[in-house]
């Protein structure tokens, strides 16, 4: 069983940058897809980003291109999120998630296993 916590949420002013950063207990990363998504007051979760932790292959939202960047750390097993130039509507609790598999993995529905989100709030 994967156990992940999110960590680095917070408030922001807008054009702000924030990192967030997701660690797994109980094993490694290694052969798991893993994911960013959000979740707003009254939406559903969306996708955010994923990477492929053996390839390094990223994928994202087409609304965080050029501005979040997903990496991942071989050495302390983590998968950060960098969040540059934050708008207000990036306003969100963001959730990491894994799953065996290749990616994209753009689906909630795609993933086994969910951090407990991380409150991220960006003010204009």
């Amino acid at each position: 069983q994967m156990q992940l916590v999110e960590s680095g949420g917070g408030l922001v002013q807008a054009g702000g940058s924030l990192r967030l950063s997701c660690a797994a207990s109980g094993r490694t990363f290694a052969g798991y897809t893993l994911g960013w998504f959000r979740q707003a007051p009254g939406k559903e979760r969306e996708f955010v980003a994923s990477i492929r932790w053996t390839s390094r292959n990223t994928y994202y939202a087409d609304s965080v291109k050029g501005r979040f960047t997903i990496s991942r750390d071989n050495i302390k097993n983590t998968v950060d999120l960098q969040m540059n130039s934050l708008k207000p509507e990036d306003t969100a609790v963001y959730y990491c998630a894994a799953d065996l598999g290749v990616a994209p993995k753009q689906e909630p529905n795609d993933y086994d296993y969910w951090g407990q989100g991380t409150q991220v709030t960006v003010a204009s």
